[in-house]
């Protein structure tokens, strides 16, 4: 009944106040779905006794890492950079060459290759320890007892902002896994190859770690803000950010530009930086670089720059 003492003008005012913002909101819930956020995974600092190696050599710290790699990229929710790349910028850079990575130096390496996450790591436990368990069988005559082998495998990882260097949040994970038997002969040091790993005790437990830590991600990750970089834009725009990331043609993104950083003199952590608003963009193609970037034309303002930070609208 009410609709029809509105007027006309009146009427239209109403329903383009409540239905616009609605249209708007799900198109930015959309986006926040849709849009990888990317991740540097670090190199795990094997604190352990080194005894262990990989099918391919590595160490467990580094076979880790490139576990956790590969779990995170199989979600299809992220785009992560590779130990190997995070390698060779450090390198670069000449930071970390003499010690573990600190949360200085993988924000550093962070903002150089664009990621809002880096997850550093260590390896605290890797290994077996077995014992038998066959008392009940000694009393009826039989010499041989029921052996029991166990493996476990601990990280404590840290999630750092590579915006400010500012750990997030951090985890300890824990997991044993154990096998009984007569005759109970796992404890492998090395493995000829991915399969006899998957197969053993500590290949369960070290998988099971992985997953604990993918489900902290996909836990966590939903507080940290999505946001790209301007590659060039002079006349038209374009981001690194593309259809390998999510993007798609008709995306509206937001451009804003860094004034000078705000470093908090007691920690000399980065709280960030005052920004600007350059303008607005739309995506027109999001397949530039096999995906990797987007040709995007000016809806509102100019004056773009390389470095210019994306956020969603």
């Amino acid at each position: 009944m009410w609709l029809k003492k509105l007027s006309l003008p009146l009427l239209l005012a109403t329903l383009i106040g409540v239905f616009i913002p609605a249209l708007l909101f799900a198109q930015q819930e959309d986006q926040l779905k849709r849009l990888k956020k990317r991740v540097a995974v670090f190199e795990f600092e094997d604190k352990t006794d080194h005894v262990y190696h990989w099918w391919t050599g590595q160490s467990a710290g580094q076979g880790m890492s490139d576990m956790l790699v590969t779990a995170l990229v199989k979600t299809g929710n992220y785009r992560v950079f590779e130990r190997q790349t995070l390698e060779k910028v450090m390198k670069e850079q000449q930071l970390g060459l003499s010690g573990a990575v600190t949360p200085e130096s993988a924000a550093q390496v962070g903002k150089l290759l664009g990621v809002e996450l880096a997850i550093v790591g260590s390896l605290t436990e890797f290994g077996y320890k077995k014992g038998e368990i066959g008392a009940a069988a000694k009393k009826i005559g039989f010499g041989l007892g029921v052996q029991s082998t166990s493996a476990t495998v601990a990280a404590d990882v840290r999630f750092i902002s590579t915006t400010t260097g500012e750990i997030l949040f951090a985890e300890s994970v824990r997991k044993e896994e154990s096998k009984k038997g007569l005759s109970v002969d796992t404890r492998e040091i090395s493995f000829a190859n991915q399969n006899k790993f998957d197969e053993s005790i500590v290949g369960k437990a070290t998988r099971a770690v992985i997953d604990d830590i993918v489900k902290l991600m996909g836990q966590k990750v939903e507080n940290i803000p999505w946001s790209a970089k301007v590659i060039k834009g002079n006349g038209t725009v374009f981001i690194n950010v593309g259809a390998e990331a999510g993007v798609q043609v008709g995306d509206v993104f937001v451009v804003y530009r860094k004034g000078e950083e705000l470093i908090d003199p007691d920690t000399g952590i980065s709280l960030g930086a005052v920004e600007s608003k350059i303008g607005t963009i739309v995506v027109a193609n999001n397949n530039i670089g096999n995906g990797k970037a987007s040709q995007c034309t000016v809806k509102e303002g100019s004056g773009f720059q390389k470095n210019d930070v994306v956020r969603i609208k």
